[in-house]
């Protein structure tokens, strides 16, 4: 506890930059970072971390499913680990709700490797196929009570590639702090941005099929979730048109205290993101926005997601958005020319929001021990919308991607999105 009375090591600088975002130092010919198997394993990081794995997936009839994996820790607490999942049916309004606490997790399961896990609720198995179509998928079966089962496998294609921006085992992450040796903290994702569900969902004895697009991301968040961020967007559309189309967007904004030029210079946005084409993995990309910097419309590499019009919320007390925007734009992987994708999201007014599947009031659903810990500004309560809706991409890129596409195409699909709100 004395050491920092003799340390010998030089005084940081207060004005140094103690952010350093994931696209920094990254020419847009090295965002693509295939993953790795060592990418997807489960980390299980001490200290305070959040670690979790999210399958997302839209139904043919239209639902939205998603499945997700929590692993929290805080100092020497021991972790709480949660499965939950959220199933909405937009055409009847129905939405299912659970979130279970597992007991007896282990990483990884006998004669597995740590990108499987299992506890007494649930095994999530990742299987490996090298060649072939499928090249690797998970395969899931939880019982989340005496009303819910779910029994499935999501799969990738060899066309669409997982990815993390920038290769090798630092790709994907953002750190915080001014040594990046011995950083503050960090946030990696690591995604499949399209994939394909098959198996089953039993809701109250009555078995639902579950077939139709997706996503998966495993992502960390090795610090406090009020100290990482103070806004989060996130986007995530498919379409089967095409030969499966897919856009995500993982957006997030510092606090103030993490920025280019040390403590009060932050409220630095970040994104990540990619563009799925014709079937294949089309372009990746991510971009950082600074405080008071303007961002250039003719850009090599777009990645934004933008509140176009916002009106205040008296449930919440947040400045909500009513219209977003998300944009995409970079060279096409494998050098074809450039890829421009964009999509406008009209959610309607707070008092009579279109596709709002929930406000979801954070500090009611994250772990007692966890709450106990986190530090919110007074008076504010961390707040997450979650939408889901048809939506239309407007790409335009090379026509061997699309047909036509040199001309710009119109594509109709589902978007789920979420606005989240820290402080």
């Amino acid at each position: 506890m004395f050491s920092s009375f003799f340390s010998t090591a030089p005084p940081v600088d207060p004005h140094a930059p103690n952010f350093h975002p994931v696209s920094a130092g990254r020419l847009s010919s090295e965002l693509f970072g295939e993953l790795e198997a060592k990418d997807t394993e489960w980390a299980c990081p001490g200290g305070f971390a959040v670690e979790t794995q999210i399958f997302y997936n839209f139904l043919e009839d239209g639902t939205s499913v998603l499945l997700q994996v929590i692993h929290s820790s805080v100092g020497v607490w021991y972790p709480t680990i949660q499965i939950t999942s959220k199933i909405y049916n937009p055409n009847t309004g129905e939405k299912i709700w659970k979130s279970v606490n597992v007991a007896n997790f282990v990483t990884p399961p006998p004669g597995l490797d740590k990108r499987s896990s299992k506890a007494d609720q649930f095994s999530i198995t990742h299987k490996s196929n090298p060649g072939s179509n499928e090249p690797e998928k998970y395969v899931v079966n939880a019982n989340l009570g005496d009303d819910l089962q779910c029994s499935f496998e999501v799969s990738r294609p060899a066309s669409v590639p997982g990815f993390k921006v920038g290769k090798g085992p630092k790709g994907g992450f953002s750190y915080f702090g001014p040594d990046l040796e011995k950083p503050d903290g960090y946030v990696v994702h690591r995604f499949w941005p399209r994939t394909a569900l098959k198996g089953m969902i039993i809701h109250k004895g009555k078995a639902i099929e579950a077939k139709g697009p997706g996503m998966f991301v495993h992502a960390i968040q090795g610090m406090r979730p009020d100290t990482v961020a103070a806004r989060w967007n996130f986007a995530h559309f498919q379409s089967d048109a095409h030969n499966g189309v897919s856009a995500i967007q993982m957006e997030f904004t510092t606090t103030d205290a993490y920025g280019k030029k040390g403590a009060g210079s932050g409220f630095v946005t970040t994104s990540v993101g990619s563009l799925v084409l014709g079937g294949k993995l089309a372009a990746v990309t991510s971009e950082t926005r600074y405080p008071g910097e303007a961002q250039a419309d003719d850009a090599e590499v777009i990645s934004r997601a933008v509140h176009l019009r916002t009106a205040k919320d008296v449930d919440t007390g947040y400045d909500a958005p009513t219209e977003l925007a998300f944009k995409w734009a970079a060279p096409a992987l494998g050098g074809e020319g450039r890829v421009d994708a964009s999509l406008q999201l009209d959610v309607g007014p707070p008092t009579a929001y279109k596709g709002l599947v929930e406000k979801v009031d954070v500090l009611a659903e994250i772990p007692y021990v966890i709450k106990t810990m986190v530090n919110y500004v007074a008076g504010t309560k961390p707040f997450v919308y979650q939408w889901f809706n048809p939506g239309t991409l407007h790409v335009t890129g090379p026509d061997s991607l699309i047909p036509g596409l040199s001309q710009g195409v119109d594509i109709e699909g589902r978007i789920y999105n979420e606005a989240t709100f820290i402080s």
